[in-house]
Parts: structure tokens; C-alpha cells; sequence
């Protein structure tokens, strides 16, 4: 159980980075990572909702695409001015 929280944690976080280059985020490397946690949790949950999933390859898709919804909220949120 612990091992496939860290290893979702670090799948999670290579995301956020790889979401944070797609968006190309001017964030720090640790917003990006935390951002990708959230982002790949929010994208495997999303996903299957909608009926996507199974495998390593779909997952980490949904990671980043995860990652990458979490940027752009988060640049809505915290737009500077």
C-alpha cells in the first residue's frame, strides 16, 4: 500500500514537471511538482468518470493532462496584475 502511494507521488510529480513544460509555467519546480500530484490525482479521477483507464500509458496521459488543468487553474486563480 505505502509502495504504490510513493510511486503514484512520483509519477504525480514527473507529470507536474512535464504538465509545467506543455504549459510552459514560470512557477518554481516545486509548485510544478506539487501541482502535478494534484493534477494526476484530479486526472485519473476524471478519467474514470468518463470511462478511461487501464494501463500505465493512459494513466500517465491523464497525469498530464491533469497537471497541465491544475496549471491553468491555477493561473486563473492566481493571475498576477
Amino acid at each position: 500500500m505505502l509502495w504504490q502511494i510513493l510511486v503514484a507521488v512520483v509519477i504525480g510529480a514527473l507529470c507536474g514537471w512535464a504538465g509545467g513544460k506543455i504549459m510552459k509555467s514560470d512557477g518554481s519546480f516545486l509548485r510544478n511538482l506539487i501541482l502535478g500530484i494534484v493534477g494526476g490525482a484530479l486526472g485519473g479521477w476524471l478519467g474514470s468518470l468518463i470511462g478511461l483507464g487501464g494501463g500505465w500509458v493512459m494513466s500517465i496521459i491523464l497525469s498530464i493532462a491533469g497537471a497541465c488543468l491544475v496549471i491553468f487553474l491555477w493561473r486563473l486563480i492566481f493571475k498576477k496584475k
